[in-house]
């Protein structure tokens, strides 16, 4: 059964500026002549890595609620140069919207069951197209 992780996107205030900041960085990347891949770095490492990557993902909250995700690729744990452990989450370029979902700011990440996780706004609907800050008045309305 798949894991998630539930992570705060401190300094972005919604999903699309977290996808210019995605496609900023791949940019910098292409012009570098890397490889692009989008990851992102955490000082913890998963211990339950098998359950994540069994179709796990990133579940981002974004001013005060869970408002995307992103399908989780691989966990790569590495040592940076001062000696400290830390952890790459490789992660798919693509955003996902989800319902919106209160959440309160915590530290660092935390596991996120999939009856628990919000789910993906329909792809075939205006929901997609709606502002996230209308679908959170609605969600708070009790009309989502």
């Amino acid at each position: 059964m798949a894991l998630h992780i539930l992570k705060l996107c401190v300094g972005c205030d919604s999903i699309e500026d977290l996808q210019s900041w995605i496609d900023e960085r791949a940019a910098r990347m292409r012009a570098a002549g890397q490889a692009v891949e989008h990851f992102h770095t955490t000082r913890m490492v998963p211990k339950r890595v098998e359950e994540l990557l069994d179709s796990g993902s990133l579940y981002w909250v974004i001013k005060g609620g869970v408002q995307c995700r992103q399908k989780l690729i691989d966990v790569r744990p590495f040592t940076d140069g001062d000696g400290i452990g830390r952890c790459h989450l490789v992660l798919d370029h693509e955003l996902t919207p989800t319902v919106w979902q209160p959440r309160r700011p915590f530290q660092g990440w935390r596991y996120l069951r999939t009856d628990d996780a919000p789910h993906d706004v329909g792809g075939g609907s205006d929901m997609r197209e709606m502002p996230a800050q209308l679908r959170r008045e609605l969600a708070d309305l009790g009309l989502l």
